[in-house]
């Protein structure tokens, strides 16, 4: 029978942080046997979920040392030879309000579709299409209209005069928008978000770019990097005008590492984490000016290193589009 609550679960935080906060339970408790191969594809069927947020628990659990690499594909429980198997079979308990049918189902995978659709804009125009996302997600029509709706009302995507739903493209201007809108107004945010910070909260996620400066975090665990900073740390700014504005051009940027993955180079992460830890040891030090400015510096510094990045951009990869995108060919392609 499938545990009533679990450890560090709540329904309004994001279906990624779920599935850490249970694997994690079961880890720290040995309710898994050592050996067992978890993967992106065992752990989104057990939760019923994409690979997307099942990638990031995973990320976050390896870099804790929980988890291990190996040769082979996914990470394993230490402590015995790999071998594979589906979870619940292997000890993997869910908790109730997790396994069990959800009325928030539109928000839990609200943050995954707007990811999907802005990790592929850079690449064109996309026609999103409310059926296919439907049966995607195994949701009914209302919840896939009232994700495109939120995704509508957020600046993500248009629909137009026939009621289709369209994104992109994200263009060179737009990109320069979007950043020039971030150094404008994230400093501020974050001065005004400082007298609220738990510093605790303010040296784990320290403790994790520490730990990504090691490890070479892939795109998912720097996107989650970017979170962090850009999401968390100013999320008690107490001007919610301000925080929305602000949202509306991060929420198309923080994707971009999944678009531009094989182009991004090493060095380009190492100052992109070495300017997170900058900004992190400002705020812990008592310096909200210096974390400000440290943050406005960074953000301007990256805008060119990303318009780089998208003049080299080639075809769409297969595997960043997901079944409800359609992309939309220009006449002259």
């Amino acid at each position: 029978m499938d545990d009533v609550a679990g450890p560090g679960i709540g329904r309004d935080e994001p279906i990624y942080a779920t599935i850490y906060a249970v694997l994690r339970d079961h880890l720290d408790n040995a309710k898994l046997r050592p050996g067992l191969v978890l993967g992106q594809a065992n752990v989104a069927r057990a939760f019923n979920v994409s690979r997307v947020p099942a990638g990031v628990a995973l990320s976050r659990l390896v870099d804790e040392g929980l988890l291990h690499a190996f040769k082979g594909r996914g990470y394993i429980v230490p402590g015995a030879p790999p071998h594979r198997g589906e979870l619940r079979e292997a000890g993997l308990r869910i908790p109730a309000e997790v396994a069990a049918p959800s009325a928030n189902r539109r928000e839990q995978i609200y943050p995954e579709v707007e990811h999907a659709v802005a990790a592929c804009l850079a690449y064109g125009r996309f026609m999103l299409n409310e059926t296919a996302l439907a049966n995607h997600y195994d949701v009914s029509r209302t919840i896939a209209h009232e994700v495109l709706t939120q995704l509508e009302r957020a600046g993500v995507i248009e629909q137009d005069s026939n009621n289709r739903w369209y994104a992109g493209p994200l263009t060179a201007s737009d990109l320069h928008n979007h950043y020039e809108m971030r150094w404008l107004l994230e400093p501020q945010a974050l001065l005004q978000a400082y007298p609220m910070l738990n510093m605790d909260d303010i040296r784990i996620r320290a403790d994790r770019v520490d730990r990504a400066a090691s490890n070479a975090p892939d795109p998912l665990a720097r996107e989650e990097l970017e979170a962090d900073l850009h999401l968390h740390t100013l999320a008690p700014c107490p001007n919610i005008l301000l925080l929305n504005v602000v949202r509306r051009s991060q929420r198309i940027l923080i994707a971009t590492h999944s678009t531009f993955e094989g182009y991004q180079r090493s060095g380009e992460i190492e100052l992109m984490v070495s300017e997170h830890r900058r900004i992190y040891q400002a705020l812990l030090s008592g310096d909200p000016g210096g974390a400000a400015a440290t943050l406005e510096r960074h953000l301007r510094r990256s805008l060119q290193p990303n318009l780089n990045l998208l003049e080299r951009l080639g075809p769409l990869p297969e595997n960043l589009c997901p079944p409800f995108l359609a992309q939309v060919r220009s006449p002259s392609s």
